[in-house]
């Protein structure tokens, strides 16, 4: 996971526990997690122009690579950064192996190493919380993206009661001088409570915080995970129950409380 960078590069400590690495190692290649990553490409490339290929993608926070794997499949190009180093040299072998054309950085998503206007897409899943100024990552994302181009975001839920950045109950709903205190535990003596997380989440968001929060960095258009879901082909009753939530704006509000993440797609204005 990527993290605010105020200062030096060689200040940051770019290592992981063990538990997590292995955790994510794993993880990162099941056929669940291939599935639900070319399920996502699947969405944002109906959100770009038919048709369009050679897209450059930006994967912030991109771990073990697996999103350059499913992008790469139908010829995309994309470049990750990731502040954990050990994650960022398995992305690269395993970039190696399967012959993929992947460029891959250690460094903050505070401070991307690409070009202004250079991106197609953006992708930033489960990074934000994580991120001390989490705006700056805000900024850079507007800031990499084409004008058209499309953001992607999946972060914490302050709606929802269930999580799973902590070992601990409803930890989503707690206030925030409780949140703090787990918060230092979790890099001192028990970081178990957040799954051995080197930077655990300290932000909690609504689709609605961060849909006014790109609106005022040039998003004009956005996408929440009902939206998201009525792009793919769906069974009859799915479909119709996601025409009625969508349909319904009380009952899409009231669902963002039964989703453990808060999911957005942005289009940047042209």
């Amino acid at each position: 996971m990527t993290e605010d960078k105020n200062r030096q590069d060689g200040d940051w400590d770019h290592s992981t526990h063990d538990q997590f690495f292995q955790y994510y190692a794993n993880q990162s290649i099941t056929p669940e997690t291939l599935q639900r990553f070319r399920r996502q490409r699947d969405i944002l490339l109906s959100l770009t122009p038919s048709g369009k290929t050679g897209l450059t993608v930006a994967d912030i926070g991109c771990g073990a690579g697996t999103l350059a794997l499913v992008w790469s499949e139908l010829g995309h190009h994309v470049t990750g950064l990731d502040i954990n180093e050990q994650l960022i040299e398995l992305a690269r072998e395993r970039a190696k192996e399967a012959g993929i054309d992947a460029v891959f950085h250690l460094g903050s998503a505070t401070d991307i190493p690409m070009d202004t206007a250079s991106i197609d897409i953006c992708s930033a899943p489960e990074l934000l919380e994580h991120v001390v100024e989490w705006e700056k990552c805000l900024d850079e994302f507007a800031r990499i993206l084409r004008p058209g181009g499309v953001l992607y975001l999946s972060t914490t839920n302050k709606l929802c009661p269930r999580q799973s950045e902590f070992n601990l109950p409803f930890y989503s709903w707690y206030p925030g001088l409780l949140k703090r205190r787990y918060e230092r535990l979790a890099v001192t003596t028990r970081p178990e409570v957040a799954n051995y997380a080197k930077y655990p989440a300290v932000h909690w968001f609504s689709y609605y915080s961060l849909r006014a929060a790109l609106a005022a960095r040039g998003f004009n258009r956005f996408y929440d995970r009902f939206d998201l879901a009525a792009v793919l082909p769906n069974s009859g009753s799915k479909r119709a129950i996601l025409s009625t939530i969508r349909a319904l704006p009380p009952l899409r509000f009231a669902g963002q409380f039964a989703i453990s993440a808060s999911t957005i797609a942005a289009i940047k204005a042209d």
